[in-house]
């Protein structure tokens, strides 16, 4: 009879045992599972402000490049008008290398 008690009381405590491991790894998950959906919230926050700040940034770029290109067009467009044209010398120069080829 005491044999069983002590064999009794052996699977007890192993079943003791087994449940605590059960919990420690049921806990263990839980305590993963959330630093993961922390750690990857964390990484889109920061993921989209970094995208925010770089879309931002290429925007400015593009106006001011923008802004470049239609002061440089407006210069030569300015240039182009106010330039004057000389048809003696460009007729002179259209007969001396086009007329005389023919």
């Amino acid at each position: 009879m005491d044999n069983d008690n002590t064999l009794e009381h052996l699977l007890k405590i192993e079943a003791e045992a087994a449940a605590l491991v059960n919990d420690a790894q049921a806990e263990a998950d839980r305590r993963i599972h959330e630093n993961e959906e922390k750690n990857r919230k964390t990484y889109e926050e920061r993921f989209k402000a970094e995208a925010q700040m770089r879309e931002s940034a290429l925007g400015k770029e593009k106006e001011k490049l923008k802004e470049q290109y239609q002061q440089m067009l407006e210069e030569y467009r300015s240039g182009i008008s106010n330039a004057k044209t000389d048809m003696e010398k460009f007729s002179g120069l259209f007969n001396r290398y086009v007329a005389d080829t023919q």
